[in-house]
């Protein structure tokens, strides 16, 4: 028997351990050793019932996904789960902390299922770009009902301990030790002669099925456009209810196996390590001490502001909005509850939830007040002058150690640390709007920014559910200066020919929810309007820039607020119409700048936009702003849109090849001038046969 897996007798009870820390991944040695394990405790006539449970924190964490796409020697989980589900002794799952992905299917494979409060079961294979391929997609309708099965492996959610248990996953909740509980449960099992419950014996209900399978697809086409694993999660589900169950487990590992050999599953496989590579900083060792955070402050009761304010809330961090009167305090509090009650009224919050999380948020328009605050985020106007002048009101007011960020999305977070007598504690952490939905948090990362502070706000960033990667300084840092790429060859574009709607129909065909001009006109032009406006004054623009949207916000269109924008909206429809007076605009813009307009294909626009973006990334690079290609990746999944089941930019790039942009890079510089130069380490990649992967490679962090 493999150390991976421990064996032990209690009385009458077989107790099989699965020992492989950190999750107990259930690797090959694992499932050798629960083979022989099962084995043993058949062949012991004296073992009445087995009981599998895990070691640390969590009974299994599944699979381990470095296996995947490469051959997996004997016994495969679903062989292993086959022996569970034969032994003619009855098997209990005793289940704590996580059991997910193969983890959870196991469990479905033992007859019966008990856990302590800290159990957390799902299928997270979704995620992954696949389908659970050892019975999940078999078992767990026949055992919680089709709906409640569809919800937790399309989504990919865990469910709870106590939600287990009201939906049958879970026999029976532990209370107090989890081994002696499940012991006690298996005796009762012997004591009363149960014998072993297998659910491929059980039927699942298919009342209303063809409703329930028809909405699953529609809502999975929504809200998981262009990825296939969603809908192939409900092809194979639909089978439980079609047919024989040996059959449609033939059918799960077809579906499987089709899957893993994907683009679309080894880019999301791709962005699971990437999140976790995000975390490994240069000069900040794991074991680096953290500031503690019990009390925090925003500066700003704003959209942003307020935003920032419930994220830390949602994480169970107590905030201080600040605000410059008690009228504007008192509005972006109420705007606040107003959010939350939205949550509340849609269901997807609790109405204790919501009181608990404003009882978090305070208000004040005292710096006094936030003078004890372990962590204060600025969140103000991108005025660089209006930043230094809080910072320096900051850094006389706050506590020594007292972490001093600002959610600038441009601006140099050197120059503001500088109106400190403390650049050690300044950092910057750039949210996305709306904060309080937006996952991605960009940290900055400043000369002088110490290696404790950059460690603490990258574990904020995860205990308030966000993503954090650290950058570097520059302007616009990684998402928005590779978006100023984006953005600038969209609009120049438009002056050479396209149109709004034609560019935004590439881009969201390409797979990105919305195309940048729609995006614009979510956003309010006017608040690009106002930005450009103020760095044109405080930083000329080196190169020549469109001023279509300008021209668009001084006729008064502002985007989705007042119907109008680069698009008309309907009242009370959100989708984009295009408009005669804004394509009679660009033409005559384009006549102005006595550009003759061309038809320009679906391939120049998509090469346009994208490659761009992806030159712009490996400048990014090169000059240290990023750690990472893997990071950029990251930060356009969350920030930007970018569609999941393309990786992000970099891993797009290295599918396409670096040769390829390249060399398409090339000509559009040729044509089009200086701006669509080629970066040197894409050239240099392009030359060298290599890929951005090679590069995150020789320069792994340890």
């Amino acid at each position: 028997m493999s150390d991976e897996v421990r064996y032990e007798r209690e009385g009458n009870v077989a107790v099989i351990t699965l020992n492989n820390p950190p999750v107990n991944a259930l690797g090959h040695a694992v499932r050798v050793g629960l083979v022989d394990a099962l084995e043993k405790a058949d062949a012991d006539d004296d073992v009445k019932a087995v009981i599998i449970i895990g070691t640390g924190r969590g009974f299994s964490g599944g699979a381990d996904i470095r296996e995947f796409g490469k051959p997996r020697p004997e016994p495969l989980l679903v062989e292993v789960i086959a022996h569970i589900e034969v032994t003619a002794k009855p098997v209990v799952a005793a289940i704590h902390g996580m059991a997910v992905g193969g983890g959870c299917e196991l469990p479905l494979g033992c007859h019966y299922r008990v856990g302590d409060e800290t159990a957390q079961m799902g299928l997270p294979e979704v995620k992954l770009g696949l389908i659970p391929g050892a019975g999940g997609t078999q078992r767990l309708p026949r055992l919680i009902g089709l709906k409640p099965a569809l919800d937790m492996i399309v989504s990919g959610e865990y469910v709870g301990a106590e939600r287990a248990a009201e939906l049958g996953l879970l026999d029976e909740l532990i209370d107090g030790d989890l081994k002696t509980g499940a012991i006690r449960f298996a005796e009762k099992l012997i004591a009363n002669g149960t014998e072993p419950r297998r659910i491929r014996d059980m039927q699942p209900d298919d009342t209303d099925a063809k409703e329930l399978f028809e909405k699953a697809r529609a809502t999975a086409a929504r809200r998981m456009r262009g990825l296939d694993a969603p809908q192939r999660c409900i092809d194979s589900i639909e089978n439980s209810t079609t047919l024989p169950i040996d059959d449609a487990l033939q059918k799960e590992r077809e579906f499987f196996a089709e899957l893993e050999s994907s683009e679309q599953s080894r880019a999301l496989r791709h962005l699971f390590f990437a999140e976790r590579e995000a975390h490994r900083i240069p000069g900040v060792p794991k074991d680096t001490p953290l500031r503690p955070i019990a009390r925090a402050a925003v500066i700003g009761c704003g959209t942003m502001g307020r935003g920032i304010a419930m994220s830390l809330a949602n994480g169970g961090v107590p905030v201080t909005v600040i605000e410059v009167d008690q009228k504007a305090l008192d509005a972006g509090l109420e705007m606040a509850r107003k959010t939350y009650a939205g949550s509340v009224s849609r269901g997807s919050l609790s109405q204790g939830d919501m009181d608990a999380r404003m009882t978090l948020i305070g208000g004040t328009t005292s710096y006094d007040d936030i003078a004890d605050a372990d962590i204060v985020i600025e969140a103000v106007f991108e005025d660089m002058e209006l930043k230094k002048k809080i910072f320096t009101t900051l850094d006389s007011t706050c506590k020594q150690g007292t972490i001093l960020a600002t959610n600038t999305s441009s601006l140099d977070v050197n120059e503001i640390a500088a109106a400190t007598k403390r650049p050690g504690d300044v950092i910057g952490t750039h949210f996305f709007s709306p904060a309080n939905v937006m996952k991605l948090m960009e940290n900055v990362r400043g000369a002088k920014t110490a290696p404790d502070v950059i460690a603490t706000v990258m574990k904020l960033s995860k205990d308030i559910n966000k993503v954090g990667v650290m950058v570097g300084v520059c302007n616009g840092f990684v998402g928005n200066r590779m978006l100023y790429a984006y953005k600038t060859q969209a609009e120049y574009l438009l002056e050479e020919g396209a149109l709004p709607h034609q560019v935004d129909k590439v881009v969201t065909d390409f797979g990105f929810p919305m195309g940048p001009f729609a995006v614009s006109d979510l956003a309010g032009l006017d608040v690009g309007y106002l930005v450009r406006k103020h760095r044109r004054e405080i930083d000329p623009p080196k190169h020549r820039e469109s001023y279509i949207g300008d021209r668009i916000v001084e006729m008064g269109r502002h985007g989705q607020k007042t119907s109008k924008g680069w698009f008309l909206y309907e009242e009370g429809n959100r989708v984009p119409q295009p408009d005669p007076e804004i394509e009679d605009l660009i033409v005559g813009i384009s006549e102005e700048l006595g550009i003759e307009r061309r038809e320009i294909t679906d391939q120049e626009i998509l090469e346009r936009c994208l490659y761009p973006l992806i030159n712009e990334g490996a400048k990014i690079l090169a000059e240290g702003i990023a750690i990472r290609p893997s990071d950029i990746d990251v930060i356009w999944i969350y920030g930007y849109g970018f569609p999941r089941g393309r990786g992000g930019p970099m891993f797009y790039a290295d599918q396409v090849g670096a040769k390829t942009i390249f060399d398409v890079m090339q000509r559009l510089y040729e044509v089009h001038g200086d701006l669509l130069k080629p970066a040197p380490l894409l050239k240099e990649l392009a030359n060298a046969g290599k890929s951005f992967a090679d590069c995150q490679a020789e320069k792994k962090i340890n």
